[in-house]
Formats: structure tokens, C-alpha cells, sequence
């Protein structure tokens, strides 16, 4: 247990460190930028990774209560120290965007950041707290939301106007809808079959622990993909103008859509 938190306290830290010396100091790019870009890779390599176990751990259960997988356990010991690292690099984004505009002090920066990502914060630590040691299936399916997260990262990143831009906003909506947004109803769903009870039902019968973390997750996704829908619906800026003036003018609320 301990071994495998180790192991995850130092890859996503270490591999967000690697990252962003090497885009430093090979690629010649800013402390601000590095950071942003290094934090969207471990986000994504996390998220392939999660939604790869995820993968084994819904196909290798037929009873969806009853059955366990040994991966189901050893990945989430193994990420969650990810969490931890992921809001501390979302702050440091948050501190370089407050920079480029002038704003210095550490104080506002961290009363601002914890003022506008109170959200996605309480959805980290939830996630930590989620599991309850049974339904390794049902585990499993969450992991499998973590499938739109690359998609996200990389419209973050991808020049606008493009093919590849167009083409990955495609996916991240389908992504996105069928693994966020339908997540929480398709569980549901899962144990009325498993139970033969009709759907209104199972709420009735579900286990606290898990009602409490439906009514808390399923509306940041709801949230986050009325966000994302506005963004796609907007104009396309027009060319000639920056990126992160467009992120400024839409304030930015897209920014962390991740985990």
C-alpha cells in the first residue's frame, strides 16, 4: 500500500518536473508556459492510463456487485497522490495567468485560485474519498470517464482554425457526453439490471456513499459540458489574434476541465 503511494507521489510530480525542465531548456520556452503545457501531458498520461484499467477492470467483471479485479485497488492507491500534485499544478497555472496580467502577490493568488476552482478542488478530493472497497465494476466505469481528458487537454494546446482542432473538439464532445455526462444514469442503470428493479428504484437502495457522490459529481459534469458547449458555439476568434487573449476573453473557464 504504502509502496504503491510512493510510486505515484513521485511519477506524476516527476514526470511534470521532466517535462517542464525539458521544454524549458531544450524547447526555450517560459517558467508559465512549460508549466501549463507539463501539467496538461501528466493530466493526459494519467487519464490513459485510468481509463486503460478502467478498460480491464469493466471487462474482466460479469457480476457488477460481486466480482473484484486486484487492479481496481492497486491503480487507485497508486493515483491518488495525483490528485494532490494536480491541484498544486493547477495553481501554478492559475499564479502564471495572474502574472502575464501583473498580479504578483502569493496570497490573492491562492485566495483567487481556491475562489474560482472551488469546484474542480472539491471534485479531486471527493474522488479520493469515493472508493468504499466494493463494486470494483462500478469503480471501473469511473475510471473510464477519465477518456475525455486528453481530448480536453489538447484543445487547450492545438492551433485553432486547423483540421485537428475541429476534429478534436468533435471527440472531446462525444467524450466527454458518453463518459461524463451519461456516467452517473448509465451506473444506475447497471445495478436496476443487476437488481431487477426498475431505475427510479435504485436510489432507494443504493448505498449512501454513493447517492452523495452522484448528487456532488454528476452536476460539475453537467456544468462542465454546458462550458464546453459555449465555447464550441462561439465564434472562432479571428486570425491573427493570440490564444491566450481568446482564454481571457472567454474567462478562461475552461481551463481545468480535467480529473
Amino acid at each position: 500500500m504504502s509502496a504503491l503511494m510512493a510510486a505515484g507521489s513521485v511519477f506524476f510530480p516527476g514526470l511534470f518536473l521532466l517535462s517542464k525542465q525539458t521544454l524549458k531548456h531544450i524547447m526555450g520556452w517560459s517558467e508559465g508556459d512549460a508549466a501549463i503545457v507539463s501539467t496538461r501531458l501528466v493530466s493526459s498520461v494519467q487519464a490513459v492510463m485510468a481509463s486503460s484499467a478502467g478498460w480491464i477492470i469493466t471487462s474482466s467483471c460479469r457480476d457488477v456487485v460481486e466480482d473484484s479485479h486486484w487492479l481496481t485497488d492497486t491503480y487507485i492507491l497508486f493515483a491518488t497522490p495525483y490528485f494532490a500534485y494536480d491541484i498544486y499544478a493547477m495553481f501554478l497555472c492559475y499564479r502564471h495567468r495572474l502574472q502575464v496580467k501583473g498580479h504578483e502577490g502569493v496570497g490573492a493568488a491562492v485566495a483567487g485560485y481556491l475562489r474560482r476552482e472551488k469546484l474542480m478542488v472539491l471534485h479531486h478530493v471527493f474522488m479520493v474519498l469515493w472508493r468504499q472497497g466494493k463494486g470494483d465494476f462500478f469503480q471501473g466505469v469511473l475510471f473510464l470517464a477519465e477518456l475525455s481528458t486528453p481530448f480536453v487537454c489538447l484543445a487547450k494546446v492545438l492551433i485553432q482554425h486547423t483540421l485537428l482542432h475541429k476534429v478534436n473538439g468533435v471527440l472531446m464532445l462525444l467524450t466527454f457526453f458518453s463518459c461524463r455526462v451519461l456516467l452517473f444514469p448509465y451506473l444506475y442503470y447497471a445495478y436496476s439490471r443487476y437488481a431487477s428493479i426498475p431505475l427510479y428504484a435504485v436510489p432507494l437502495v443504493a448505498p449512501w456513499q454513493c447517492n452523495l457522490g452522484a448528487a456532488l459529481l454528476w452536476p460539475l459534469q453537467l456544468y462542465w459540458f454546458t462550458l464546453i458547449c459555449r465555447g464550441a458555439l462561439r465564434p472562432s476568434v479571428p486570425a491573427g489574434r493570440s490564444t491566450s487573449t481568446c482564454k481571457d476573453e472567454r474567462g478562461e473557464k475552461r481551463d481545468h476541465l480535467i480529473s
